[in-house]
């Protein structure tokens, strides 16, 4: 007897009464639905007349059921139904890709437009430093004292002269006294002296007359003349104890301003170091003593320093045009010029000390604050100073004279028309058409206009 199976398909056909055929051709679904079905009905014909000519005793045990065959029918149906279903999806999935109506998102790289700079296309080096006030000092006593009063506070704006603290000089001040004094008694003895140097001078002269006509003895007139000189050194002496009593005042004197603590020069006080009551002394001698009352600098002076690496020094010459950002104030850009390259390398980091000074200060920059200098290829222009809306080149194209960007609106890239005005290196100038903030892809020319979008992270 000959089998029947699923991939047989000539029995299939022999089965149902066709004839074989050499070209093999696949029947479509709703003949090998019904072929399957007639398969069943076949079968079981065929092989119920063999079972007859088996004993009677095992008949029984080979007789199958209608409710078997249904059942083995039903599911053989519903997983053929499932397979059909599951190959017309494949295929229609297929179909929709091949033809483009189904499409995977393109995934591009984004950037916000910004404000920016014209500095950024002519920056040829970048480094970081601090403010620092080129004149500064930290005020204190050459003498050693008590803290008597104070006249400072951070701050405060000073002048040279200014008295910002003042030391216990009572002392001093009694001492300058007593040296007025010996000044006042020096001054009567140069005056007594001189008085008698004039009785000395009259007698000198008397005798001197009366010595030519023979009238006095030689001893007298001697007498007359040891009296003028000694009349005349005395006059010296008592004109140097004058001297000597007025350079006491002034040590007197010194020694009293020594307790005013004055500005040495026009600045800020930046810090205030002592209170009133405790012991200012010179270099901190004592371990409760204080070495200065106050710090200060001078703001006009002011200056940024940077370390730049060895490698890119070459890169920089003194008075090269340069702009200062500073971290209290990153929307603002300051221009400066390098001031000083100054000669010798940090072995430790490989750098070189710079200065850059600013071309017009701002009272708002702080010494010690944090800064970033842009070293530029050469000086801005007065219209190159204020920042404007910038995109970069590569996120833009032109397309029929219009220069276009695709911007990101809720992962849909949409085609957007721009104005743009002055080009610096790969930034372009935005005059209409995009606002601060907006993303634009950087890669157009694989996108198209209304197309779903994946953001690279």
């Amino acid at each position: 007897m000959r089998k029947a199976g699923f991939g047989n398909l000539e029995v299939l056909g022999e089965r149902f009464g066709e004839k074989p055929s050499s070209k093999k051709v696949l029947p479509d679904i709703t003949s090998l639905s019904a072929h399957w079905h007639k398969l069943n009905q076949q079968t079981f014909a065929s092989v119920f007349p063999v079972m007859v000519n088996m004993a009677t005793s095992d008949l029984s045990k080979l007789k199958i059921s209608s409710d078997e065959r249904t059942t083995a029918s039903r599911g053989s149906r519903r997983w053929l139904r499932w397979i059909i279903v599951g190959s017309a999806a494949l295929a229609l999935a297929a179909l929709l890709w091949w033809s483009g109506i189904v499409i995977r998102p393109s995934e591009i790289t984004v950037t916000r437009v910004s404000m920016t700079f014209a500095s950024r296309a002519l920056t040829i080096l970048n480094a970081s430093g601090y403010v620092v006030a080129q004149r500064k000092a930290a005020v204190s006593s050459k003498a050693t004292g008590r803290l008597q009063e104070l006249f400072v506070e951070e701050g405060k704006v000073v002048k040279t002269g200014d008295v910002l603290a003042i030391l216990e000089n009572g002392d001093l001040d009694a001492t300058l006294e007593e040296a007025k004094a010996a000044l006042h008694v020096a001054q009567a003895n140069l005056s007594n002296a001189e008085a008698e140097l004039e009785d000395a001078t009259l007698n000198y002269d008397r005798q001197k007359s009366l010595r030519e006509s023979g009238a006095v003895s030689v001893q007298a007139f001697d007498t007359s003349d040891a009296r003028y000189r000694k009349a005349q050194a005395s006059v010296r002496s008592a004109r140097f104890g004058v001297e000597r009593a007025a350079a006491s005042i002034k040590i007197a004197q010194v020694n009293l301003e020594y307790s005013f603590i004055r500005a040495p020069f026009d600045g800020v006080i930046l810090t205030k170091n002592a209170d009133i009551g405790e012991i200012v002394a010179p270099f901190g001698a004592s371990v409760n003593s204080r070495a200065a009352v106050a710090t200060m600098a001078d703001m006009s002076s002011l200056m940024v320093e940077v370390d730049v690496a060895e490698s890119g020094i070459e890169k920089i010459k003194p008075n090269s045009a340069a702009e200062i950002k500073l971290d209290a104030f990153p929307n603002d850009r300051f221009p400066g010029t390098v001031h000083m390259i100054v000669p010798t390398a940090d072995r430790a980091k490989a750098t070189v000390l710079t200065k850059v000074r600013f071309n017009e200060l701002d009272p708002r920059v702080l010494p010690e604050m944090s800064a970033k200098v842009a070293f530029l290829s050469r000086p801005l222009k007065p219209d190159e100073l204020e920042p404007f809306l910038g995109v970069p080149a590569s996120a833009v194209k032109k397309v029929g004279g219009t220069n276009i960007v695709f911007k990101i609106v809720d992962i849909i890239a949409k085609r957007t028309p721009i104005q743009i005005g002055r080009t610096w290196s790969d930034t372009f100038e935005v005059l209409s058409g995009l606002t601060q903030g907006d993303a634009v892809a950087l890669d157009p020319d694989k996108l198209r206009d209304g197309e779903k979008v994946k953001i690279k992270e």
